[in-house]
């Protein structure tokens, strides 16, 4: 009995031990092929192929090898003698009228890869290894040709979502746009799929030719086949371009031919409120309004209305909220109305008290710590706009250790950090933030990298001050709506005596973040020649400043929105789509570029 155990762990061993010797030889094969050390490869992969004929990795990567190193007749005897054992092994045909096409042998080329194909008629087994080739070597037209030969032979074969790629490579939209469609007419399930494929081509800009394309295919097939899946791929490109509207309008065709769920519309309405155009979500939350049973979902969709009401500056807002708190009564349902009236109490109508008795009556209605959680991150919003930083830094606090995890915990820690940076606390703050830049939230993320380089690049080195604690004093006065006192306390840092030690102005360091606070103060307070100027001095004294991009934009907005200087507002916009080619601003700046010339979009 210990004979065969012996045994039977010896030859095991021996197995594993070959195994693993053989995974490490083609990972060293591999890592000299990958560096251009075709030599070392090929007697490597020459070894496994040897051990092993079958392995067709192996074998590729020989033959490959040989002709990095110009060794040709060595790669097409090994395949002709591979072909003469293994007549079925069709792919191989592949691989040697590639070989005679590295030699410009283009006749005896095609004639190679014409057998592959014509192999196909005869046995399909390796026509999706012929087809990968093909399209490995980028010999395209060959590829499309041996996946429709395949299903030709065999009915229940499917590659044309293969094809479909291969026609985006070639760029043939027209024909890749074809293909996805007309599986996705087949097949409804196959919508996330097409999605999927043809966001790879398509962007934001709305005039790109590629996206009117597909839209006119899709219209298209709305048109001679009307179904769900093409309004949802037209309304999802609208999405893409910010054209809200119209994605709004393919939503409710879709509603009304379904009439069973809001989501969609919810959705589109939330991105199009986070995306700032406001009349698309206003259209959205207002047809939810008028047409939901549901009553949580009405007052879900009004406390939008309610918001966008504030963000547009309504004067009816007060109004607003007394007639949804009279129709939905102040229970637990209406917590998040409570929540919104709080903030628009404080910081539109610098009114706090009464927005800590608001919030403290809506913590009686709160039965979980997540709604809890809510509440008290906006009564210490509120304390921080009354300086009762210290109070409110123990609810964020709270927030933290309560809800471990959940979203409202990393906006508390921001909150945290952003509180420290008022105060001056900057190694607080930035010690809240290094771990906030990796949150899962984006938008946390990218306000914690924000904050976190905008202390890093301005904050005193060597005890030498640099301005950042006036700026942050700056940015808590406009936070607390103090936009005069916030101006002023600017100002005072271009005195001729604001200079510190070793005769360093705080300017040298800081000026550039100065002048762009100041510019958005004197926007907020309507004084839109003043901070154009603001904005120009940035780029006076540096065109190439990491702001330069943000500044144009906000030029161009205000000669556009506020001063209906379209000549002007052109001429900064320009600027962005020629000189800032990368600029986040891009699209949209085209696109109020081309509006203002009266261009069709």
């Amino acid at each position: 009995m210990k004979h065969y155990v012996l045994t039977f762990f010896i030859f095991f061993s021996s197995l594993f031990y070959a195994q693993s010797d053989g995974e490490n030889s083609f990972f060293l094969a591999e890592t000299y092929y990958r560096e251009g050390a075709y030599e070392k490869a090929s007697q490597l992969f020459k070894v496994l192929y040897q051990k092993n004929a079958f392995n067709t990795t192996y074998l590729t990567r020989l033959i490959s090898c040989y002709q990095e190193t110009e060794r040709f007749e060595e790669a097409e005897r090994l395949l002709k003698n591979k072909l003469k054992t293994h007549k079925d092994h069709s792919y191989l045909y592949v691989l040697l009228g590639y070989n005679f096409e590295k030699q410009q042998q283009q006749i005896k080329a095609e004639q190679n890869y014409t057998k592959a194909i014509n192999a196909i008629e005869v046995n399909a087994n390796y026509a999706s290894i012929i087809a990968r080739l093909f399209k490995n070597y980028n010999l395209l037209d060959f590829a499309i040709l041996a996946y429709k030969k395949a299903m030709q032979k065999n009915i229940n074969a499917n590659f044309n979502f293969q094809i479909a790629q291969i026609y985006g490579e070639q760029g043939a939209y027209k024909k890749m746009f074809t293909s996805y469609l007309n599986l996705l007419d087949k097949e409804k399930n196959y919508l996330n799929l097409v999605q999927s494929y043809t966001s790879r081509y398509l962007t934001e800009d709305a005039d790109n030719k590629v996206n009117i394309l597909f839209k006119k295919q899709v219209l298209q097939k709305a048109i001679s086949n009307p179904k769900n899946e093409w309004n949802i791929l037209l309304s999802w490109l609208f999405t893409q371009q910010k054209e809200y509207d119209k994605a709004f309008v393919q939503e409710k065709a879709l509603f009304q031919r379904n009439n069973t769920s809001f989501t969609r519309i919810f959705n589109l309405g939330k991105i199009a409120y986070n995306s700032k155009n406001f009349d698309a979500a206003e259209e959205c939350f207002n047809f939810i309004v008028e047409n939901t049973l549901e009553k949580e979902e009405k007052i879900e969709a009004e406390l939008y209305v309610v918001n966008l009401a504030i963000a547009t500056k309504k004067t009816n807002v007060a109004a607003l909220f007394s007639s949804l708190f009279a129709k939905y009564g102040i229970t637990k349902q209406t917590i998040g109305l409570q929540i919104a009236y709080a903030d628009y109490l404080t910081f539109v109508k610098n009114n706090p008290e009464e927005a800590k008795i608001v919030l403290q009556k809506a913590m009686s209605f709160a039965d979980s710590k997540f709604e809890k959680g809510r509440i008290k991150l906006k009564l210490a919003d509120v304390l921080v706009f009354t300086n009762t930083f210290n109070k409110a830094l123990i609810y964020y606090s709270q927030i933290q250790t309560q809800l471990k995890g959940n979203d409202l915990a990393q906006q508390a820690r921001f909150k945290v950090a952003q509180t420290s940076y008022f105060k001056g606390d900057f190694e607080w703050a930035k010690a809240q933030l290094k771990v906030l830049k990796s949150a899962t939230t984006q938008k946390i993320a990218n306000d914690a990298t924000d904050l976190f380089l905008k202390i890093t690049d301005n904050e005193p080195v060597d005890s030498i001050p640099s301005g950042l604690k006036q700026y942050a004093k700056a940015e808590l006065l406009s936070y607390q709506n103090k936009n005069e006192e916030a101006l002023q306390l600017l100002s005072d840092l271009f005195l001729p005596n604001a200079i510190f030690k070793n005769g360093v102005s705080a300017l040298d360091v800081i000026y550039d973040d100065v002048l762009f606070l100041k510019a958005k103060l004197l926007l907020k307070e309507g004084r839109f020649l003043e901070a154009i100027s603001s904005l120009k001095k940035i780029i006076a004294l540096n065109n190439e400043s990491f702001l330069a991009d943000d500044v144009y934009y906000l030029i161009a907005e205000t000669y556009n929105f506020h001063l209906n200087d379209t000549e002007k507002a052109k001429e900064f916009y320009q600027k962005i789509i020629f000189d800032h080619s990368s600029s986040i601003y891009l699209i949209e700046a085209r696109k109020k570029f081309r509006k203002l010339r009266g261009e069709h979009l």
